[in-house]
């Protein structure tokens, strides 16, 4: 039973007879099984950060509280995700493999059972599995394990449908920490500006993830003191974009500024010397050269205000140890952290957004009101009405920017391994493994260097609190555990396992003591190291040990035919029929989709639109989004064209403003990226373009709006405020 919107308004006296009375009433429906000794157990997330990242992995962040669990617990040295954010939850979630829970690859379905986009009906999660045995079960932070997202959306596979008896956070997987969407409390999405249960004086999500947990825990010990919980704290950072309040990012001026190299060079001797590495490992190779960067002073604010994320995390883990101290659960409590991918290479936000490269004096859009749900991951806009900016020269951390730390740094974060985030070489998997429970754990501070896997979280629940793992729940047979309890690694005993595999986009390993099989895409030659000699994988011996090659090749296929891997990538490989009319004649408003919108990769068209005599302002057609696309617009008057080709924007502005009777544009795209545009048949620019679409737009072809994902620099309710009386477009025939 939850704390409604509606119950919280009530008076002090009356709420403690709700509480009291639904106490009362939770004595007559406990669960089947409760047993004693059942540890409380809470499992930290955090998002998109390197495996050296933290202080205890040999990090620069000041993480003292995190720092704290390590010294009187134990470090896992060679734990491991999946190597992205969506199919880690997965597996943690459900003690599974991702494709075997449904999510191979990220929230699409892509008519394979391995790639539904969505936790599919044969697999339980750690709460729906903890509940039966006495547990309460709370969540806060990102889900990630659905492709219904939105406010509108179906909610069968939202926490509260999954197990979750609370939860507070966003279901989707990226977005602003000032007003993040997707956002919802129970059911029920939110504005974060105007949530009657939680407004503090400035809203930051890291902060609102923490304090719902320590809430949480507050009222369990109120309403349920006499059951262990299970809380899921999963934190958005340190995922783009890099956002963190000025207090927390003016801790970490100048740390940074040595630059990639040095930093890699220094992460890599304390690693050692806390036992981390062995010094057998060499440092891979630098990513990127320090004395080549341009935007310098931009780079370095990136790093500092990633710190800071990582910094204000740290805080909020604080905040939960000391609830669980206040309400005298600490030394019965299991607290687990790590992490969901290697650090992150994206490039987003890198590349400026049209033209917008500096904050404006005032607002240039329409406010919004507190109670507008946020609707995208990357907002158009602040509610106060400033254009969100991305690129070099747009310093990071406040509302209104969104951008990605980049690859340089990302290569500093998983000091010392290779690759990133999407690859399962080392440096995408890696992830540090804090366990601390006083009543549970032998060998303060010690290092646990046993290979583990997420897959092992749900089977260290299900063992710790006495709970029976299902079979089958009514027509669905369930997938059993491939995980191995954590358990034994705790009391200093081996963890029994024959091999650990992974595959993300068509990267694929499998580890087998210590030996490890890698492969980058779906065509890549497989690699072998030993990485009891060479853990950061710089000496492939793949001809020198053939058969070892060779039986670790046949573990892998063995298993992608078993856990729903194959086939590898089927998105890359799936080709929408496309339409073939080459003539298409549409007026104000039309929408074609996909399917039916012009095919326009590597070809030229031509656009003829007949406009009314008032329209100065908005699009006049767009088609496709913010990877790839095209889009015709007036803004007061100026002429643009915008043009996005692998999500890199180019902006054709006319020299002058059209004259005041325009009724006829027509604008001929070429396919050696020539554009010509003529005003009431008479020339008026030419200008060069990168080149042909070279990839068919995902979103629809809109007239006279770009309500979907936005080609141009524009919000997306930028409509026209005139009439597109007709618009026809001519593809060039191919031959």
């Amino acid at each position: 039973m939850q704390k409604t919107i509606v119950e919280s308004k009530l008076p002090m006296q009356f709420r403690r007879i709700i509480t009291l009375s639904l106490g009362l009433l939770t004595c007559f429906v406990q669960p089947e099984q409760v047993h004693a000794g059942q540890p409380n157990i809470i499992i930290i997330l955090s998002d998109d950060m390197g495996y050296s990242d933290i202080g205890c992995y040999g990090g620069e962040t000041e993480t003292p509280n995190l720092d704290g669990l390590a010294r009187d617990g134990i470090r896992f040295t060679q734990f491991y995700n999946t190597g992205r954010c969506c199919p880690t939850r997965a597996s943690l979630l459900t003690g599974l493999y991702p494709h075997q829970a449904g999510v191979g690859w990220m929230m699409t379905d892509n008519g394979h059972d391995g790639y539904r986009g969505d936790l599919n009906q044969n697999c339980r999660t750690i709460a729906e599995v903890l509940k039966p045995a006495g547990y309460r079960t709370y969540m806060t932070g990102k889900w990630h394990v659905t492709k219904q997202e939105s406010a509108t959306s179906q909610q069968y596979n939202w926490p509260l449908q999954r197990g979750f008896e609370k939860f507070y956070g966003t279901i989707s997987g990226a977005g602003s920490f000032w007003d993040p969407w997707s956002l919802v409390r129970q059911n029920t999405p939110i504005s974060c500006q105007a949530d009657p249960e939680y407004q503090p004086g400035t809203y930051y999500y890291t902060h609102a993830i923490s304090d719902h947990a320590v809430r949480y825990i507050h009222e369990h010990e109120t309403e349920s003191a006499d059951q262990p919980f299970f809380l899921y704290v999963a934190y958005t950072a340190a995922h783009w974009p890099m956002h963190a309040l000025p207090e927390d990012i003016e801790k970490y001026d100048g740390r940074f500024d040595a630059g990639y190299s040095v930093l890699r060079q220094q992460r890599y001797a304390r690693m050692k010397k806390m036992g981390l590495l062995d010094k057998r490992w060499s440092l891979s190779e630098d990513a990127e050269k320090w004395d080549a960067v341009k935007n310098r002073e931009w780079e370095l604010e990136n790093m500092e205000v990633y710190a800071a994320m990582i910094d204000s995390m740290d805080q909020g883990i604080g905040k939960i140890v000391n609830a669980l101290k206040e309400t005298n659960q600490f030394d019965d409590t299991l607290v687990l952290y790590l992490q969901d991918n290697g650090g992150c290479a994206e490039g987003l936000g890198r590349v400026a957004r049209g033209d917008m490269v500096s904050r404006l004096e005032s607002p240039s859009l329409p406010a919004m009101k507190a109670t507008d749900l946020q609707t995208k991951m990357i907002p158009d806009q602040t509610r106060d009405g400033f254009p969100t900016l991305m690129g070099p020269g747009v310093m990071p951390g406040p509302d209104g920017t969104y951008i990605a730390y980049g690859r340089g740094w990302a290569n500093v974060s998983n000091t010392p391994f290779r690759e990133y985030k999407h690859w399962v070489h080392e440096g995408g998997i890696s992830t540090p493994l804090i366990a601390h429970w006083p009543k549970g754990i032998k060998g303060r501070g010690k290092l646990v260097e046993q290979p583990g896997h997420l897959i092992d979280l749900m089977a260290t629940c299900v063992d710790l609190a006495g709970a029976s793992y299902p079979q089958r729940i009514g027509e669905n047979a369930i997938k059993p555990l491939e995980g191995r309890s954590l358990q034994p690694a705790f009391v200093g005993d081996k963890i029994e396992r024959d091999a650990i595999y992974w595959e993300h986009e068509g990267n694929r390993a499998v580890r087998v003591g210590d030996w490890k099989l890698v492969a980058k895409g779906p065509e890549g030659a497989w690699e072998l190291y030993n990485l009891r000699d060479d853990r950061t994988e710089l000496h492939n011996v793949v001809k020198q040990e053939p058969e070892i090659a060779a039986q670790l090749m046949e573990k892998f296929e063995v298993y992608a035919r078993r856990a729903n891997v194959y086939p590898l990538v089927p998105y890359r490989n799936r080709t929408p029929k496309l339409s073939e009319q080459t003539v298409f004649n549409l007026k104000h408003g039309d929408v074609l989709t996909q399917n039916k919108a012009p095919n326009v990769v590597g070809r030229g068209f031509l656009v003829s639109a007949e406009v009314s005599k008032e329209f100065n302002r908005g699009v006049i057609v767009a088609q496709g989004g913010t990877a790839h696309g095209w889009s015709l617009f007036l803004n007061d008057g100026m002429l643009r064209v915008s043009v996005r080709i692998d999500g890199k924007l180019t902006v054709i502005q006319s020299p002058k403003q059209l004259p005041s009777q325009v009724n006829r544009i027509e604008m001929r795209y070429q396919k050696d990226g020539m554009l010509s545009i003529a005003v009431n048949s008479k020339h008026w620019l030419e200008s060069k373009l990168p080149g042909p679409m070279r990839s068919m737009p995902l979103d629809p072809l809109e007239v006279a709006k770009d309500s979907n994902g936005i080609v141009g620099p524009y919000p997306s309710d930028y409509k026209a405020n005139g009439q597109v009386k007709s618009l026809k477009i001519e593809l060039e025939v191919q031959k």
